[in-house]
């Protein structure tokens, strides 16, 4: 009777390890957010239910016009998102959103011709270094490219890898997915998830607003990042690329099934 209950219970618990399904170790904790890592330095996942929406990168991201509005309670808006959520004018981190004018350091650059003329040059972590500061296309362009913003701190982290590596995003309330592609670092402390207005649009968002939050997704999200997989030169790459490679390397660790079989976990 004894061994017959000793076999049961290695039954069971063999049942319940196998039943998990995920192959993914506990890793590090970030502002609450439990990561699960593959293997050292290998992909890691994390997952949010607050999703945030970031213009950056985007030629309409800001518009001069729009310095002294209220962000949330303003009206006539000209920019994606208020100059005043990019730090400018009064901010010191400003021109890590917004180019300064090479003519005055204290002033934003203005876009002087072009479909954008008159709004801000807004620029992003992850640039093509072969053009000119003033250019807009050096950029990662938040409304077309689905991309994930580190906070300062997490892109500081060993192994979290670095702006243009690659990764995976699910939905998990409404089965949407997107690959993205790591384009920017954030203020050092804030919170995971926040991403393109592109990507919060792929993930199930209904015209995502990054000036008053209205529109993003809803939900349990889950992001998987293959740290150390970017190209060279990191930038530019295709949107078609960017699913490309994100897909293949997130079949290499079991596809969107890993994903779902990790989130007990997290």
């Amino acid at each position: 009777m004894t061994k017959y209950i000793f076999l049961v219970l290695l039954f069971t618990c063999n049942f319940v390890q196998a039943g998990s399904g995920c192959s993914f170790k506990k890793w590090d904790v970030y502002q609450g957010s439990q990561l699960l890592q593959e293997k050292p330095k290998g992909a890691y996942i994390f997952a949010t239910t607050k999703v945030k929406v970031d213009a950056d990168g985007a030629p309409n991201a800001y518009h001069p016009d729009d310095v002294g509005l209220h962000c949330t309670k303003g009206t006539g808006f000209k920019g994606l998102d208020c100059p005043q959520n990019g730090g400018y004018p009064k901010s010191s981190w400003w021109r890590s959103a917004i180019v300064p004018d090479p003519k005055n350091n204290d002033k934003g650059y203005i876009q002087p011709d072009g479909t954008f003329k008159g709004y801000f040059v807004s620029q992003t972590s992850l640039q093509d270094r072969s053009k000119s500061n003033l250019d807009t296309s050096k950029y990662v362009n938040s409304t077309a490219i689905p991309y994930l913003v580190f906070p300062g701190e997490f892109n500081s982290m060993s192994g979290t890898g670095s702006v243009g590596d690659l990764g995976y995003a699910l939905n998990l309330e409404n089965g949407k997915g997107s690959a993205f592609i790591v384009a920017e670092v954030g203020p050092s402390n804030a919170h995971l998830g926040e991403v393109s207005i592109f990507l919060g649009d792929a993930l199930g968002g209904d015209n995502p607003n990054p000036r008053t939050g209205a529109g993003v997704p809803t939900g349990k999200v889950v992001y998987i990042v293959f740290p150390y997989s970017k190209g060279s030169p990191s930038w530019p790459v295709s949107l078609t690329e960017i699913n490309s490679k994100a897909t293949s390397l997130l079949d290499t660790v079991g596809g969107v099934a890993a994903l779902k079989n990790c989130v007990d976990i997290l």
